[in-house]
């Protein structure tokens, strides 16, 4: 399916984790070491940062491969932030929607991006696309999955929902109307970091009280990396790594 990193602490330049690294995020895109679905990650790629005094995330998303974008591999080199969210694309159908399909996704200060697959696309999450207000639809950048999934997820921020508790009840949900689904999901506001592992792999790495970074799969051979569990909502911030059970849900 995709790899995606997220990063919150001192501000770094964005090559410091997508690039340079010996595993980084660019040498997934076609070596990844832990990907479970899928072999390489060429449909599409994204960055997104925040920078001082602006709570609303720049990004950058292309269509291909990573590997072949030189303007990335300059922007990540020179452009520092304290939170960033990339990701690398494998698409789980062809789909005429480029760039627009590419993680992260963007609402107001939050970055999502999805790794995996929604089981029987799109017929089992119609009624919770039913279930939608209709300015929610329209407002769809893309039509796969994984921007239903945030669509499901932004309605509940809108409702006031928590980032931690809308991320939860959406991957109960969207696993109660699909089983099987695979719904490794990973947000950050720019200073909290949000993520699921449901079907895939998830690791990350703290130093606690200086940075957090949660990704697929780790990007170097440091022995601090950890994995949480299958089934488990991770929320890391510069200070500390939460991971909660998530319950299946109640079919």
């Amino acid at each position: 399916m995709c790899r995606h990193i997220a990063y919150v602490g001192p501000p770094i330049p964005l090559g410091s984790v997508l690039t340079q690294p010996v595993h980084s995020l660019v040498r997934q895109s076609w070596e990844p070491r832990r990907q479970r679905y899928g072999t390489v990650n060429a449909d599409g790629f994204g960055v997104g940062w925040y920078a001082d005094g602006d709570p609303v995330p720049g990004r950058y998303r292309r269509q291909g491969p990573v590997w072949g974008d030189q303007t990335f591999a300059d922007l990540a080199r020179v452009v520092r932030s304290g939170a960033l969210l990339a990701a690398v694309r494998d698409a789980t159908e062809a789909d005429p929607d480029g760039e627009a399909a590419a993680a992260p996704f963007r609402g107001g200060d939050v970055l999502f991006s999805h790794n995996g697959a929604v089981k029987g696309w799109p017929g089992s999450v119609a009624p919770l696309a039913a279930a939608l207000p209709p300015a929610a639809l329209l407002r769809l950048t893309a039509r796969c999955d994984s921007a239903l999934v945030w669509a499901l997820i932004q309605h509940r921020l809108t409702a006031g929902d928590a980032l931690p508790d809308a991320v939860a009840a959406t991957v109960r949900e969207v696993a109660g109307a699909a089983p099987g689904s695979r719904l490794n999901l990973l947000l950050t506001d720019g200073r909290t970091i949000v993520a699921t592992a449901w079907g895939d792999t998830l690791w990350y790495l703290t130093e606690p009280g200086r940075h957090a970074v949660v990704a697929s799969e780790p990007y170097d051979d440091d022995p601090r990396w950890q994995e949480a569990p299958d089934r488990t909502l991770l929320t890391a911030t510069r200070a500390e790594v939460l991971l909660t059970t998530l319950k299946e849900p109640t079919q």
